[in-house]
């Protein structure tokens, strides 16, 4: 399978038509349809559905996009980091974490940084525990932000000077927003939102399902999330009551609110990165920022 191939495979699922994926590759027709036909037989599935005026990817289609797009990254990755061996400090530094506001002091070391190094870049990624730990895995990130408790046996990590506060947004005008702090007794039957990360790990490693106890597989979990953004809209419109970090979501020009929970419920955070990582000269020096400021 040809790096070139991939290349080719991708452009025709992204355009979904084979005449324009060719014009925009500035290849001929017959020479791209073949060499589709060539990667399909190599890889023994169908990977294309095709139509009169377009094509759609099949479920193995799909997967390898996904597993194509992840070559691409890493080889781009790749390269960026081997040139910025030729130049002065400059380079990319990719960066995951969740929704917290320990990405705040992440933001306090590259501002730091940015002066004497202005011709370093830096990438977010966003998403959950699972998906991060997978691209550090991948080597697609250099770095993770994950809320504790959780796994470093294949990690080194630092822990980071703050904890996020769990609690309850909803809207301003309830009745349980009255309270000063929200209580176990006071979700018992309320449709709950919850972050898909909290619920899934098992209650033994899991600070948010010890808090509530053997009362946890009675809420009423109407839905969840992985990332905040979507449910707290979910919340103004009352449809229900979204268990979250603090800060995450804009109260103050908002018809929301936020609650604590009580007793409190905080969350450490560790970043971290793999063990016998290799990095390039731009994350060496974030690293090295990193443990000057949190060690």
């Amino acid at each position: 399978m040809e790096f070139r191939v991939l290349r080719y495979f991708l452009a025709i699922a992204r355009e979904g038509n084979i005449t324009r994926a060719a014009e925009f590759l500035n290849v001929t027709q017959p020479t791209l349809s073949r060499q589709i036909k060539d990667l399909e037989e190599e890889l023994g599935q169908q990977l294309f559905v095709r139509g009169s005026h377009n094509i759609v990817l099949t479920a193995e289609g799909m997967m390898l996009r996904k597993r194509a797009e992840e070559i691409m990254d890493m080889v781009e990755k790749t390269k960026a980091e081997f040139g910025s061996f030729q130049k002065n400090i400059a380079g990319d530094v990719y960066i995951g974490g969740g929704e917290t506001q320990g990405m705040r002091l992440i933001a306090d070391v590259i501002e730091e940084l940015r002066s004497e190094y202005p011709d370093i870049h830096y990438h977010l990624y966003s998403g959950n525990a699972e998906n991060v730990t997978e691209r550090l895995d991948k080597g697609l990130l250099d770095f993770g932000i994950l809320i504790q408790p959780t796994d470093l046996t294949k990690y080194h990590s630092i822990s980071m000077p703050v904890k996020d506060v769990w609690g309850v947004i909803m809207p301003k005008n309830c009745a349980l927003a009255k309270k000063e702090s929200i209580a176990r007794e006071d979700l018992s039957g309320l449709p709950l939102i919850c972050s898909q990360q909290a619920i899934r790990r098992t209650s033994a490693d899991n600070e948010f399902q010890n808090w509530f106890g053997k009362d946890f597989n009675k809420l009423n979990i109407i839905a969840t999330y992985n990332l905040v953004f979507n449910a707290a809209l979910l919340a103004e419109q009352g449809t229900g009551y979204l268990l979250s970090l603090d800060k995450l979501v804009d109260t103050m020009d908002n018809s929301v609110c936020f609650r604590p929970l009580n007793p409190a419920l905080e969350s450490g955070l560790d970043i971290v990165w793999k063990k016998y990582q290799v990095f390039s000269p731009a994350a060496k020096i974030f690293l090295e920022a990193l443990q000057n400021k949190f060690s």
